[in-house]
């Protein structure tokens, strides 16, 4: 009686699953997805980067709160550097944290896909540093196989994503370039909090007692849809740069249809400031996280789904 009960859900269960997948939720899905690249954007976003590549590294090259108290601690936790290790940076910058990595043992690949963005790593880096640097786009996939199959343990991607106009071919990609159980650190604007739709708020009223209160904070009027816009990374920047919004679901579905899972996430915020000011900058609104920091584990013999590769370009 067991036996026939499970063999009819079995049945049940593969008739629905089958229905799903040729059903509207993976095609609004698969639609979701794609509205989330701009290849058209390729060129021109290179260009920009091109320009503004020396004035970013003249103004954080050497880091600010963001990178040393947020996004290079919680990344470090979460890629947990060794000795030994060969690790992937994707859009390297100016190579300030494949630097890093290097000086905590590991071998690093870094590559970006703006050329003057490369020269200023390699003018920053010195000869016995274990850092090699090329010039590649992220979003094709024979330039970024060509830098080893299978070949590393572990990939990083600081405060890029957000700024690349495809990123599914790299997530692929990324799947044949590591080891089986490798992982993959990313860190982004935070999708929620800190996207080119919000805006940032300070306001000063009284309470009940008597006493003026501060609050500050931001609004958010624009989440679920993907969108690029342009904005300024740095206030005064020789280009406005793309802004690519992906809400989270969209960022992570992509990294599930690749065959890898979510390891761990940090949403770090900056300090209490010793006075509470009405302001808008990122360290007068503590219980906010501008930056978003994740861990993704390729699964061991995991492949790319069909309705993830299916889309996906290859060169």
């Amino acid at each position: 009686m067991c036996s026939a009960a499970n063999q009819t859900c079995g049945a049940f269960l593969v008739w629905i699953c089958a229905d799903l997948y040729k059903g509207s939720w993976f095609e609004d899905m698969n639609t979701e997805r794609r509205k989330s690249e701009f290849p058209e954007h390729t060129d021109e976003n290179r260009r920009i980067w091109d320009a503004n590549a020396h004035w970013w590294d003249d103004r954080i090259g050497d880091g600010n709160d963001f990178q040393t108290l947020l996004i290079e601690p919680a990344s470090e936790r979460l890629l947990c550097v060794a000795a030994g290790d060969v690790i992937l940076d994707v859009a390297c910058g100016a190579g300030r944290f494949a630097r890093r990595m290097a000086e905590l043992g590991a071998r690093v690949v870094a590559f970006d896909h703006s050329a003057q963005f490369i020269q200023r790593a390699r003018e920053r880096t010195r000869k016995d540093d274990a850092v090699e640097y090329h010039v590649l786009d992220a979003a094709k996939t024979d330039a970024l196989l060509s830098l080893g199959v299978g070949r590393f343990g572990k990939a990083v991607c600081t405060m890029a994503l957000m700024d690349m106009p495809e990123i599914i071919p790299l997530f692929f990609a990324l799947t044949r370039m590591l080891k089986p159980g490798g992982v993959f650190v990313f860190s982004v604007t935070h999708p929620c909090f800190h996207s080119a739709a919000i805006q940032r708020f300070a306001e000063m009223y009284e309470e009940e007692a008597g006493r003026h209160v501060i609050r500050t904070g931001v609004k958010v009027s624009s989440y679920l849809t993907s969108f690029a816009k342009k904005a300024e990374g740095i206030v005064g920047q020789p280009k406005a740069q793309y802004c690519y919004h992906r809400p989270i679901h969209v960022l992570l579905q992509s990294c599930f249809e690749a065959g890898f899972v979510v390891d761990g996430i940090e949403e770090p915020g900056l300090p209490e400031p010793d006075r509470r000011r009405a302001g808008v900058r990122w360290d007068d609104m503590p219980e906010i996280p501008p930056v978003m920091v994740v861990r993704m584990k390729l699964t061991r013999g995991s492949q790319p789904s069909t309705a993830g590769a299916a889309d996906t370009p290859r060169a």
